[in-house]
């Protein structure tokens, strides 16, 4: 029964998936584009690239200096479907740059895509595999603008990774694989760590035990509604694997000193993964003093949103799905 109720929490994202397609907020708005779009890996599959949004100059925490931080996205899509340039999602990525910020938004392979599923370990194997081949290909986007920061005016030590649903797993997944020493991460320069990480209705599956932190992990910033019936809140957990979402991601990085912020939405379902561009002004202020002065400071907030947008992802559960 557990296996069953992870696998459809896991695949229920990809509801959302045509629902943060179809933007309601952008009619009217001129929707930017990118300054570059860049090749950053070649698979036997695809081509994977990135949209690069170059920070506003004089704009900014660093606005004097010659590299600017950094934010990669990450999509969200059930690791089933999305895209990078997402119209709601360039209004905010240039939003960000306005504020002095260089943004990527990058692609990555949709593990999951035409996968059928059964209520098994098998299944199970497969949902990692699907979150780990994003994960791949975000530390290699992440590798490739390492080596080309000096080019595209990229501080290497402040690069910090947001994601929406499934990416939100990918940035928050990366970082407990750093933290915790994985081979993956090794291609990676020799002693990374991401500056920050923004999590938008995230979480970490492991199938090795319970999620542990066994370095202290970057800050990290956690948005999640506490009705989330796509991407748990809290945790699920059977022997010798564990799905944790928000709620537990917080308690256990409490629990280590880390530097985390979670911000609750109350009553709030999946409609959180797309509240990016509402949530601003927690975004700056984590990113100026937790991660550009290094300031350790935590929050825990539960959030009365009346007006966060419904797109009926409240009302969804896996059974409208399977």
């Amino acid at each position: 029964m557990k296996i069953r109720l992870i696998l459809l929490l896991a695949l229920s994202a990809c509801s959302s998936a045509l629902a943060q397609e179809r933007p309601a907020d952008t009619s009217g708005q001129v929707i930017p584009d990118p300054d570059r779009t860049l090749l950053f890996a070649q698979r036997d599959t695809c081509e994977l690239l990135l949209d690069f949004y170059a920070a506003a100059p004089g704009a900014g925490p660093c606005a004097d200096a010659p590299r600017k931080p950094l934010i990669i996205h990450v999509f969200g899509g059930a690791f089933v479907s999305g895209q990078r340039d997402n119209p709601g999602d360039r209004i905010w990525f240039r939003q960000l740059a306005d504020a002095g910020y260089n943004v990527a938004a990058i692609d990555y392979r949709l593990g999951m895509k035409g996968a059928r599923f059964k209520a098994s370990i098998a299944s199970l194997k497969v949902l990692r595999h699907a979150i780990q081949i994003a994960v791949d290909d975000l530390f290699s986007a992440t590798a490739y603008l390492v080596d080309n920061a000096a080019q595209l005016g990229i501080d290497p030590d402040k690069i910090v990774v947001s994601g929406s649903s499934a990416g939100a797993m990918t940035a928050m997944q990366a970082e407990w694989e750093i933290c915790n020493g994985m081979d993956e991460a090794k291609v990676l320069p020799v002693g990374f760590n991401y500056a920050g990480i923004m999590s938008f209705a995230g979480a970490v599956f492991s199938m090795d035990g319970a999620v542990r932190f066994p370095r202290t992990p970057c800050p990290v910033l956690l948005f999640h509604g506490t009705s989330d019936r796509v991407v748990p809140y809290k945790k699920i957990s059977l022997p010798g694997i564990q799905f944790a979402g928000s709620d537990a991601l917080a308690e256990k990085l409490a629990r280590i000193g880390a530097n985390c912020q979670i911000y609750r939405f109350d009553g709030i379902g999946h409609e959180v993964a797309a509240s990016m561009r509402r949530n601003v002004p927690e975004e700056l202020r984590f990113l100026e003093e937790n991660v550009i002065k290094g300031l350790h400071r935590t929050v825990d907030a539960l959030v009365e949103d009346a007006g966060m947008p419904d797109y009926g992802w409240s009302r969804m559960t896996a059974r409208d799905l399977y």
